[in-house]
């Protein structure tokens, strides 16, 4: 894994202040991912071996007084970017995408007490996974894949997704029968339920999610300009 500092955010306009921290090394502790994919597959934290040592880390986390944030870097300098939220009454977890000559950064989903998304369907998903851009809090296919996971929602998952996330699941999370377990996530699909994507006449990805940006029916939708950036920045 590597750790770029010159892709960290210090700033995203038209986000909170922060502040961020960079905390790499979480993404080598599967406690880290027990946590982080609770939406998802609440098997995997029940499945703890230590309970009590994975609420003090949940604990550490969230009563930190930065903001734990994650990057993912895609082609032509855009970054989605992962913000742990850690705000007493109000925490939880922001996908944000983002470019540095854009005015501000998109919100695409959020995982809290009011829940956001999806932000993403399956291609955009593995794109943004396993896309050869350097940079970011990591480089590896396999953390990309469940840092963005939660922020994803698509009944259309092809006949080989459930191999690509058993082996994210195997290889960062140490899950043993890893099969079964991405079975059920790609069955219910966290918080949203599966969520159904088209592409417009003007060629932007959208989709019929009551609860997504990305969906314009919502009256709290992106602004058709910043859904047409998003679909170009998340092109597979």
């Amino acid at each position: 894994m590597t750790d770029d500092p010159d892709h960290h955010p210090t700033r995203l306009p038209g986000y909170h202040e922060g502040p961020f921290g960079r905390r790499p090394e979480l993404l080598a502790d599967r406690r880290f991912w027990a946590m982080h994919l609770y939406p998802c597959a609440q098997a995997l934290y029940r499945a703890s071996h230590a309970w009590g040592r994975q609420r003090e880390f949940n604990r550490r986390v969230w009563e930190r007084a930065d903001w734990p944030a994650f990057t993912v870097a895609l082609a032509g300098g855009h970054r989605l970017h992962v913000v742990y939220r850690t705000i007493e009454g109000d925490a939880g977890v922001d996908y944000l995408l983002h470019h540095p000559d854009w005015a501000r950064a998109e919100l695409l989903a959020s995982v809290d007490g009011h829940f956001m998304g999806p932000g993403l369907s399956w291609p955009e998903l593995v794109a943004a996974a396993d896309n050869a851009t350097p940079g970011g809090s990591t480089t590896d296919p396999h953390a990309r894949l469940l840092l963005l996971l939660p922020a994803f929602g698509d009944r259309a998952c092809p006949a080989d997704a459930t191999d690509r996330l058993a082996a994210a699941l195997r290889a960062r999370v140490g899950v043993e029968d890893p099969e079964p377990v991405a079975a059920a996530i790609l069955e219910k699909q966290g918080l949203t339920g599966p969520t159904g994507w088209t592409t417009t006449a003007g060629g932007v990805r959208v989709n019929d999610g009551g609860h997504s940006y990305r969906n314009p029916a919502n009256h709290f939708a992106l602004p058709p300009e910043a859904q047409a950036r998003v679909t170009a920045a998340l092109s597979p």
